[in-house]
């Protein structure tokens, strides 16, 4: 009997043994496949990546930076279908509604998706004698997409008339109207295609010209260097808001309008290049003494095929940065000097030259949505600089 139940209790032990060896052999199984799964990923990692594929993978991980690229994308279409997007002419006036504050859009009626504004009563405040309008809630006008209003050319190519909104009758003024009845919002986004094409000039212009003094000071040094930094240095000496408002005071009146835009940008561009060419000079200084730009000297290369094929590409990272940077400061320009009556004229049609209207304290009492033009102003100058933060953090190597 004992000799069975040692036989017993010695099967019961090679059992458990054999268990636990079954046991060992899955968690083995186990441990391969997060031995591989990690393999996996090292490799995928260790594979060769490009620069710009890094610089987009750190720009993306910045929210806000994506948010500014995405908020500037919207203007610039905005711009570009500005005729489409907006309801109504640049210089259409509805004198019977004049000074009418913006309107309130109604998107449902008994649960359904029907967009409409309400018809409106003209009258007069007893009190202000002021024009009032009152909302007329049994009356309501739908917005219909898609309509056929006034023709346009879109982009300035394609003959249509086809318009984003509108309304078969009455008035539809998501951003109310000046005091010609015209359109808020439809003069505020043609006037971006002036506001920002003229920041987009002016910085491709600034940009060439600093580009290029820029790397040849750096490159050359010497009398060359010498002349640059001190033309940088007599133009960052006189004050920028004088100089401008010295020379475009000196713009004949007479001057076509194209002929005025093309001036200012070009006054813009002459003042705005001095920050990127000192830039690029420190850049170039240190870029000159690398082993590329040895070995193309030593294979003969001349010094244009060195400033154009090896230093402009090497620094071309830090003229998106600080172009995208100088955006806004173009921007800005622009609108204080046709804000102070010294840029841009009507008739054509900028930020600032509706931000003119808004000078008046009591006009800006009365009717404040005549300010609207500054808060576009200020939310395109906020994601130029979100825009811009994210684009230098995501091309510099020793952040995060």
């Amino acid at each position: 009997m004992n000799n069975i139940a040692g036989r017993d209790q010695q099967m019961k032990h090679y059992q458990e043994v054999a268990e636990y060896i079954e046991e060992l052999y899955s968690h083995q199984d186990l441990l391969d496949e997060s031995i591989a799964h990690q393999m996996s990923q090292a490799e995928e990692v260790s594979l060769p990546t490009s620069q710009w594929r890094l610089m987009w993978m750190k720009f993306i991980r910045n929210r806000f930076a994506v948010m500014g690229g995405i908020l500037v994308l919207l203007f610039y279409l905005g711009a570009l279908f500005a005729d489409f997007v907006a309801p109504y002419r640049l210089d259409q006036r509805m004198t019977r509604y004049s000074f009418l504050p913006p309107q309130r859009v109604h998107f449902f009626v008994k649960g359904k998706f029907q967009p409409h504004v309400y018809d409106l009563k003209v009258g007069r405040d007893p009190l202000t004698l002021q024009r009032a309008y009152v909302p007329d809630p049994e009356k309501r006008i739908p917005i219909r997409f898609f309509v056929q209003a006034e023709p346009y050319r879109l982009m300035g190519l394609i003959p249509t008339n086809r318009h984003l909104f509108g309304v078969d009758e009455g008035i539809v003024s998501l951003l109310g109207t000046d005091g010609q009845g015209r359109d808020m919002f439809s003069r505020i986004i043609k006037g971006s295609q002036i506001s920002l094409t003229i920041g987009l000039a002016g910085v491709v212009l600034s940009l060439l010209i600093g580009t290029v003094l820029g790397v040849a000071s750096g490159y050359y040094g010497g009398w060359i260097d010498n002349l640059v930094q001190r033309l940088i240095e007599i133009v960052r000496s006189f004050p920028p808001i004088p100089l401008w408002m010295t020379l475009t005071a000196a713009l004949p009146h007479h001057w076509p309008p194209l002929w005025t835009y093309f001036t200012i940008t070009v006054i813009l561009s002459l003042i705005g290049w001095t920050w990127l060419a000192r830039q690029l000079r420190g850049k170039v200084l240190a870029l000159r003494e690398e082993d590329f730009i040895m070995a193309s000297r030593l294979a003969g290369a001349s010094d244009w095929w060195i400033i154009f094929w090896h230093l402009i590409p090497a620094t071309f990272s830090h003229i998106i940065v600080i172009s995208t940077l100088a955006m806004p400061s173009m921007i800005l320009s622009e609108s204080a000097l046709s804000f102070l009556g010294l840029g841009l004229r009507p008739p054509l049609t900028s930020w600032g030259v509706l931000l003119q209207q808004a000078q008046n304290i009591q006009v800006l009492l009365l009717y404040p949505w005549l300010m609207i033009p500054g808060f576009f102003v200020a939310v395109s100058i906020l994601a130029f600089n979100f825009l811009g933060d994210g684009l230098r953090d995501a091309t510099d190597p020793y952040t995060v």
